[in-house]
């Protein structure tokens, strides 16, 4: 490991896409050194809307610690992200160890499901809301952060997400650095 600060972005089968591949980017645009970890091994991922992603490793080969964990979602995605053993295990030592988690979308269902990050304020994609108000403090916002856990609501809010993690492991300068030459539109119409 170097230096940089370090991410952990997981995949499954049915991860949604954009959220998974604008984090990537952007934490690398940030200056993190990112890995991108296959929950069921090394092959190819078949993404919510046939793109196919291919990890770097396989998620049971991981033994570092990271900086982050990134969760995309994607319903299918983040159903298999709150049935892994192996997620559940590095949610818990993040949590543990006061190191960041980053769930977008359905992601966050992972949190309950494996026992973490309660009673944080947080949100998601409207339909797995009714999964998340009993367990935290749950907002409308586009991205919510509360202390070592940043969520954040779908596709459309994958940017600021992101951009929020490059800030939490940087600083504010280098988030904003890198938003400017991506030509975020003032208004969209």
């Amino acid at each position: 490991m170097s230096d940089k600060p370090s991410a952990l972005v997981l995949l499954a089968q049915g991860t949604e896409e954009m959220e998974a591949v604008i984090s990537i980017d952007v934490l690398r645009r940030g200056g993190l050194e990112v890995t991108v970890a296959g929950i069921d091994g090394t092959g190819p991922i078949r993404c919510s809307r046939g793109v196919v992603i291919s990890p770097d490793v396989a998620l049971d080969g991981v033994n570092s610690e990271f900086d982050v964990v990134v969760l995309p979602g994607g319903a299918e995605g983040a159903q298999r992200l709150a049935r892994s053993g192996k997620v559940g295990d590095i949610l818990r030592r993040q949590e543990q160890s006061g190191r960041l988690v980053g769930a977008i979308c359905a992601a966050p269902i992972a949190l309950p499901a494996h026992g973490v990050f309660e009673n944080r304020q947080l949100t998601s994609h409207p339909s797995v809301k009714e999964m998340l108000e009993e367990w935290g403090d749950y907002s409308e916002h586009p991205v919510v952060a509360d202390g070592n856990l940043i969520t954040s609501r779908g596709p459309g809010t994958a940017f600021p997400f992101a951009l929020r993690i490059v800030g939490t492991l940087t600083d504010a300068q280098r988030m904003v650095e890198i938003r400017a030459p991506m030509m975020f539109p003032v208004q969209v119409s």
